[in-house]
């Protein structure tokens, strides 16, 4: 395979999420990722992007979103203001086609990283609106005639947090790949890409804590991984000691976001 996605600097990826994205590259097909929030889905796409060298563009999905958004938008109202006014090249149609970020992939002169971002955000329709131009990698501009064909098939990566369920027809089309949370190893492993001095006391009294919290039978919003991260660069910068961690929880307003939660660690932590 020509294009062999590795681990960076910035994001460490298990053998098995490596092996998924490679073979979605050989495949030609989109890779579609799902794991809970904070577990690299996003990071991903810029992570390929950086260890293949290609440019990334990211569609993130609302839930207004609707496919044509990604293929191209005609601005009717600036022609028609321009016509007000006066404006040259008002009939020329082409002038007022916006292409979207699909678009964007497909008229690019070198491969890019496209990441359809949260893909379950948008109404169940979505997906299947795609199929047609994820797999011919082409659409049509009524407005122009003209046919927009991708000059070099994107990477595309799709993220979901498992919010919706996606229709068959768009999951038979695609490499799927479910982020596990990562386990101390791999934890420990990703934490020191981002701090590689951080102390080991510190980092196992915290990590300690941590998955204590995410254990807990009632804890509505588990903490994620860039929760731990941020967590302990506070921990660093507020200069807190690793035999402090335990019985003070200091800043764990980083990790613990919900006041139920916040409840819920007091009460077990002390």
């Amino acid at each position: 395979m020509g294009n062999q996605f590795n681990s960076t600097a910035d994001y460490v990826a298990s053998e098995q999420l490596m092996a998924s994205v490679n073979i979605a590259i050989a495949l030609e097909k989109p890779l579609l990722i799902k794991g809970e929030p904070g577990t690299g889905k996003t990071m991903l796409a810029k992570a390929v992007a950086n260890s293949l060298s290609k440019k990334l563009i990211i569609w993130n999905i609302k839930s207004t979103t609707k496919a044509q958004d990604g293929l191209y938008m005609y601005d009717t109202i600036q022609r028609l203001y321009d016509g007000q006014f006066g404006e040259e090249g008002v009939d020329d149609i082409a002038r007022y086609i916006k292409l979207g970020k699909l678009g964007e992939a497909f008229e690019s002169e070198e491969q890019v990283i496209l990441l359809i971002d949260e893909i379950d955000k948008a109404d169940l329709e979505f997906p299947n609106d795609l199929l047609w131009e994820l797999d011919q990698m082409e659409f049509y501009i009524h407005e122009t005639k003209r046919t927009v064909k991708a000059k070099q098939r994107p990477i595309v990566i799709i993220t979901s947090n498992a919010e919706k369920e996606l229709p068959d027809a768009f999951l038979r089309r695609c490499i799927f790949h479910y982020i596990d949370f990562p386990d101390r190893n791999l934890m420990e492993e990703i934490v020191r890409t981002h701090y590689p001095n951080v102390e080991e006391v510190l980092l196992k009294e915290a990590m300690d804590v941590f998955y204590d919290i995410r254990n807990m039978r009632n804890i509505r919003k588990k903490p994620s991984t860039s929760e731990l991260i941020d967590w302990i660069n506070a921990l660093q910068i507020g200069g807190i000691s690793a035999d402090r961690i335990k019985k003070e929880l200091p800043f764990v307003g980083v990790v613990v976001k919900k006041d139920e939660d916040l409840t819920e660690v007091n009460k077990n932590m002390n």
